[in-house]
C-alpha cells in the first residue's frame, strides 16, 4: 500500500521517485541509522537496503567492499531487522525495500525470513538472484505476509519473461539500466523506450531504473525514457566507503549527493517539458524566419 500512495502522489505531481540503497549496518549500526535519516532527510521517497553478504554476485567493487564491515563486526540478518523496525518506527509511511540474495531467506527458512520482515515492517523483498521464472519458490509466503515481491527486467529479457515480471512484480519493477553489475563506474545506460513501453503496455507497476545511474544527467535520461523512479546505491555506498573514518563528513557528503540526486528526480519531468516547449518555440521562430527569407527572395526576383 505505501508503494501506491508514493507513486500515485508522485504521478499527481509529474515526479520521479527517488530510491538510495545503501548496507544496513554500515559503517555501524548507529552511523546505518544516521545515514538513512540524512537520506530521508535529503529527499528520499522511499529505502532500498541491503543485508551484508560474502557472495554479492549483482554488486561491483564497491558495495563487496563495503559488505565487508557489517560482516566484520557480526552485523546479521536479525540485527538488520531489529535496524529496520527502528527505522520503521521513525518513518512510518515511508516505503521500505530489502534487497538481497537467496541463501540469506534460505538460512533461517523461508517463512521464518518473511515473518521476521513483516515484523520489522518491510514493504519489499527483491532477490537479486532470483528470476522471475523461480518465483514460486518465495513468493507464496511474502504474500503470505503481505510483502511485495519485486523482480528484475534486464535489458536483454526474453518477451515471455518480460511478461511474466510485468504480471508478477509487486510495489514496482526493478528496471535494470544494463547488463553487468553494480557500480556507479560502469558506463550507463543501455536500457531504451522499447523495455520500457513494453513493460508499460504489459502493465508492469510502477518502473524504478537502477545500476550505474550515479549522475543527474543519468536521471534525466531516465526520466526521457518515461521511467517512474531510479535507484542510486554505489555511488552512496562509494562515499561511505572513502569517507567512514571521517562520520561528519562522511554523512555531510552523502546528504549533500542524496539531495542533488532527489531535486533531479523531482524535477526531471519538468525540466524534460520545458526543453520541449523551447525546442518547438525555436522550431517555429525557425519556421517564420524561413518563410519571411523566402518570401524576401521571391519579391527580390
Amino acid at each position: 500500500m505505501r508503494y501506491q500512495q508514493l507513486f500515485a502522489r508522485l504521478k499527481d505531481s509529474n515526479q520521479l521517485a527517488y530510491i538510495p540503497f545503501v548496507l544496513l549496518g554500515d559503517p555501524t549500526e548507529e552511523l546505518s541509522l544516521q545515514l538513512i535519516d540524512r537520506l530521508v532527510g535529503s529527499g528520499a521517497d522511499a529505502l532500498e537496503l541491503g543485508f551484508a553478504f560474502s557472495d554479492p554476485v549483482a554488486d561491483g567493487p564497491v558495495i563487496q567492499t563495503a559488505s565487508l564491515r557489517p560482516l566484520a563486526h557480526g552485523f546479521s540478518v536479525q540485527k538488520g531487522f531489529a535496524l529496520v523496525a527502528k527505522i520503521r518506527a521513525k518513518y512510518p509511511d515511508l516505503p521500505i525495500g530489502i534487497l538481497t540474495y537467496a541463501n540469506l531467506v534460505f538460512a533461517p527458512g523461508i517463512e521464518q525470513f518473511y515473518h521476521d520482515a513483516q515484523k520489522a515492517g518491510i514493504d519489499s523483498v527483491l532477490i537479486a538472484d532470483c528470476p522471475v521464472e523461480e518465483r514460486d519458490l518465495f513468493s507464496g509466503s511474502a504474500q503470505s505476509k503481505g510483502i511485495d515481491t519485486v523482480y528484475i527486467a534486464p535489458p536483454d529479457a526474453s518477451p515471455a519473461s518480460l511478461k511474466l515480471v510485468a504480471e508478477n512484480s509487486q510495489g514496482y519493477t526493478y528496471v535494470l539500466s544494463r547488463k553487468g553489475i553494480t557500480g556507479a563506474d560502469n558506463n550507463q545506460q543501455e536500457t531504451g523506450t522499447d523495455l520500457i513501453e513494453s513493460l508499460k503496455q504489459l502493465g508492469a507497476p510502477p518502473l524504478v531504473q537502477g545500476f550505474g545511474i550515479s549522475r543527474p544527467e543519468h536521471v534525466l535520461k531516465a526520466a526521457q525514457a518515461g521511467v517512474d523512479g531510479i535507484i542510486t546505491g554505489s555511488a552512496i555506498v562509494n562515499l561511505i566507503n572513502e569517507h567512514y573514518n571521517t562520520p561528519d563528513k562522511m554523512l555531510d557528503l552523502v546528504a549533500e549527493y542524496a539531495q542533488t540526486m532527489s531535486n533531479t528526480a523531482h524535477n526531471a519531468r519538468h525540466e524534460l517539458n520545458m526543453t520541449e516547449s523551447i525546442e518547438k518555440g525555436s522550431h517555429y521562430v525557425d519556421s517564420r524566419n524561413s518563410q519571411t527569407a523566402t518570401a524576401g527572395n521571391g519579391t527580390a526576383g
